[in-house]
């Protein structure tokens, strides 16, 4: 090869180089291999588990969708993408249709209804707490947070709204503190949720923060839901859309408040979302391990339903709102004209003996209801994109329980936990 031949292919390689090591901005990655010299295999979804607890009826504990439709009632949306969802009436419990109601999986911040149901009758609203730095011990790295501050003081109600509006761990590890401690408070919404007849819920932290073999089912959320929307104050709380927080507290001046904007985009309209037309709550989370959960609370005309979305595959912060949504509308849509596929069960000391007696109601101190920073007092309903506050415990659930008690054939057993090569619990 003559000198100036070479010289051009040492220029050309010293051209191509950076080229090289540069991929291409728009290119695709490549998959990894799949070690028999082909490329690797998208990874799957995992699937539900092929037995799952029976609680509220059969068909509830199979997977896949189970609905009946009679006559004239609209179809499912085509949409849903939801590895576990449930809608259910609010007032009688029956459940309208479900897909993998059992299917046990990570709560994220919806275990909050679990922890505002246990511990919420034991704390009055006016009672005030010094928050030292023992009391914020445990909150986790990337927690949701309202703001609350060591050293300064915060009543039970200012902080209920910190859980509810803002998600707020902070708020959450306060309260637990004035319950006694995590590890009481983690005993004791177990113990409720075993009362409740919530037997996928397995609590190991009370914000729903992500640990491992924390778990919950779209079944065990709308049963917890229920239960706490019949206490006025967790009715108060979770139909708050704003509210003012304390803020900094300086000697001799007044007290700062701030602005808290409920997370959950239904009742709010954040995120380009139109609010829903009657919303009333509940909560909503999300975590790595979760992804998007939500469970939600609406009524139109005097239906009242519940709807659970657990970890939609569709991506999009606005998945689990709008599949929620959805099958809010299909729920509205198809009342009276669906076969029940199971019922919400009552709580293992329910008296069942007859229909429509509303459960007793849970108040510490109901005339103080709406008291406080920026409480509503009640649920919200929303038309035409504008907040309506409606008369105080509009939105009430008078659960009817089925007739007469189960035989002790019939109550559902508790699940063993197996503990998978991931170290989850599974039913």
């Amino acid at each position: 090869m003559s000198a100036k031949m070479t010289a051009l292919t040492v220029l050309s390689a010293a051209l191509l180089a950076p080229a090289l090591l540069v991929a291409p901005a728009h290119a695709a990655p490549t998959p990894p291999a799949d070690g028999k010299g082909g490329p690797a295999k998208a990874p799957q979804a995992p699937a539900p588990p092929v037995s799952m607890s029976t609680v509220g009826g059969s068909l509830l504990g199979q997977p896949g969708t189970q609905v009946n439709l009679l006559p004239g009632a609209p179809a499912l949306p085509t949409n849903l993408t939801g590895r576990s969802w449930l809608v259910a009436d609010a007032e009688s419990g029956e459940v309208l249709a479900a897909h993998n109601a059992h299917w046990r999986l990570p709560p994220a911040s919806t275990m909050k209804m679990l922890f505002a149901d246990t511990v919420l009758p034991g704390l009055p609203k006016e009672q005030v707490h010094k928050v030292t730095e023992q009391d914020m011990d445990g909150v986790g790295p990337g927690s949701s947070l309202v703001g609350v501050k060591e050293d300064l003081e915060y009543s039970v109600h200012d902080l209920w709204l910190g859980v509810f509006l803002r998600s707020g761990n902070d708020a959450v590890h306060v309260l637990s503190a004035m319950n006694g401690g995590i590890d009481k408070t983690v005993k004791d919404m177990q113990a409720h949720a075993e009362e409740l007849q919530a037997l996928d819920t397995h609590v190991v932290s009370p914000d729903g923060y992500d640990a491992p073999e924390q778990v919950s089912s779209a079944y065990d959320l709308t049963l917890i839901a229920r239960s706490g929307l019949q206490k006025q104050d967790f009715r108060e709380y979770c139909g708050t859309a704003n509210a003012k927080f304390p803020g900094r507290q300086e000697a001799g001046k007044p007290r700062e408040y701030f602005e808290i904007q409920n997370t959950n985009r239904l009742m709010t309209g954040a995120g380009g979302l139109s609010p829903y037309k009657g919303i009333a709550g509940v909560k909503n989370g999300n975590t790595t391990m979760a992804g998007s959960t939500f469970t939600g609370a609406a009524q139109q005309g005097s239906k009242k339903l519940l709807v659970t979305v657990m970890n939609p595959d569709a991506g999009g912060a606005n998945s689990v709102y709008e599949e929620t949504a959805a099958l809010f509308d299909w729920g509205f849509a198809a009342a009276g004209k669906v076969k029940p596929v199971g019922e919400l069960v009552p709580p293992k000391s329910a008296d069942t003996s007859s229909h429509g007696s509303p459960a007793q109601s849970h108040e510490n101190n109901p005339s103080a209801a709406g008291k406080g920073s920026g409480g509503v007092g009640t649920a919200l309903a929303v038309a035409g994109g504008v907040l309506a506050v409606l008369a105080g415990g509009a939105f009430v659930v008078n659960r009817r329980w089925p007739r007469g008690r189960r035989s002790r054939g019939d109550r559902p057993r508790r699940h063993q936990y197996q503990r998978s090569s991931t170290g989850q619990n599974l039913a």
